[in-house]
């Protein structure tokens, strides 16, 4: 984007109403911290920087995503309202040079970058000094309301509880969605007073005094009715992630994946699914998961963290599989677990089967060769290595010592010993 845009991030409150000692911007949806959402879409769009501001339990939510370049943390520490966590970030956005920056709140995971490239084009187009995107719902209660001259000009936004009785029948609301000229938005800042009940420093009075200057304002009505939804509250958190689950499905299913029955389904955003694979109903997807072309999973699967499935792969009915790499055509039957274990291609994995994967200790990895093939109810020991083409008898124990033992030509134990 010519003249560089940044973002200015607002993630340093502790949330109350959710009853939690985690900061809000990193309670999950869908696997991300909620935060991630907004980081992500901004990207999308290509902005240059990120300039986070913290302030609640500042060191977990930097530690939550490590190794990112782009972002610059900046430290609210007294939460003073949303003008004043733009303030504190002046010095940040004088040395970038930037000549817009948009200004979002880190709790809501619904942010579109559409929307958000919409407004920066919006900006750019009409040479604006602010530009807000806006949302048209039923109800608006509890929003700041959206205030037009004759002309459908931007007048102002009106909060809540300032509201006229004829203010509260606009349907038209801001859910705080900002770009700025950034000189222009730094100048009224300086300006601004906490002259309200929480003696805070209010974003929107910086654009009050922006139009009262004659800077050209603009409103776009571009959010849908869904996406405003930020997260203040546990059922907000919970209503906000089951369209963040619609969301993920559909993009898969546009994607050549069939969904059996979605409402009984969850999977990650991070999750990978390839064209053809079919997800049967209650199958549980969590974590950076990669599965192929033409697979089968489920129903009542539970794949887990570090989970790679190759092409045709079955994985079957109250089956879980955690940090495993399954090869092309392998089939791992019905009532089985299956961790930390890299299996080749065409394995059959019976029904029943345990792969035990930690001592006591430490959590131990198991290799199974190309075209094995273990019978039900087996149970491999880790650390163990099964070799191609070998032949695991159902109810077998298998343990290193057992394939050391079968190596030097003895012959190995094919079920438990009996008491």
């Amino acid at each position: 984007m010519a003249g560089g845009v940044a973002a200015v991030i607002l993630a340093a409150g502790k949330s109350t109403r959710m009853v939690t000692d985690l900061p809000k911007v990193l309670h999950e949806v869908c696997g991300r911290p909620m935060l991630a959402y907004v980081l992500e879409a901004c990207r999308r769009i290509g902005v240059e920087k990120l300039l986070v501001v913290v302030g609640y339990r500042k060191d977990d939510v930097m530690a939550a995503f490590p190794d990112q370049n782009d972002i610059i943390w900046v430290e609210q520490k007294e939460q003073r309202g949303t003008g004043h966590a733009v303030m504190i970030c002046e010095e940040e956005l004088r040395k970038g040079g930037w000549q817009d920056v948009l200004v979002l709140c880190g709790d809501g995971p619904l942010v579109s970058d559409k929307v958000l490239a919409t407004v920066v084009q919006k900006h750019r187009a009409e040479h604006a000094s602010a530009t807000l995107a806006t949302a048209v719902l039923p109800d608006p209660t509890g929003y700041g309301r959206i205030v037009r001259d004759a002309y459908g000009n931007l007048q102002g936004i009106v909060e809540q509880g300032d509201c006229t009785p004829e203010q509260k029948n606009i349907k038209e609301i801001n859910p705080s969605y900002y770009c700025f000229r950034t000189d222009h938005l730094l100048e009224a800042l300086h300006s601004v007073r906490p002259n309200n009940v929480k003696n805070e420093y209010y974003l929107t009075d910086a654009l009050a005094i922006m139009i009262a200057r004659g800077l050209k304002a603009v409103a776009i009505t571009a959010v849908a009715p869904e996406d405003v939804i930020s997260v203040n509250s546990r059922q907000q958190l919970s209503l906000v992630s089951k369209l963040m689950q619609e969301r993920i499905q559909e993009n898969l299913m546009s994607h050549g994946v069939t969904v059996v029955d979605p409402s009984n389904t969850w999977i990650d955003a991070r999750a990978q699914i390839g064209q053809d694979t079919v997800i049967h109903p209650f199958t549980y997807i969590h974590g950076r998961v990669q599965i192929g072309k033409r697979c089968s999973i489920g129903p009542f699967a539970y794949l887990r963290e570090g989970t790679v499935l190759a092409d045709d792969v079955v994985v079957g009915v109250f089956t879980e599989v955690k940090n495993t790499v399954l090869g092309h055509g392998t089939r791992l039957r019905h009532l089985s677990y299956v961790g930390d274990t890299k299996a080749g291609r065409n394995v059959n994995i019976g029904a029943g089967s345990i792969v035990a994967n930690f001592d006591g200790k430490r959590i131990q990895n198991t290799e199974i060769g190309d075209n094995a093939y273990i019978g039900n109810g087996a149970i491999l020991v880790a650390p163990l290595q099964v070799p191609p083409g070998a032949h695991v008898g159902p109810g077998s124990v298998v343990s290193r010592q057992d394939t050391q033992a079968n190596h030097r030509g003895q012959t190995r134990r094919k079920a438990p010993r009996k008491k």
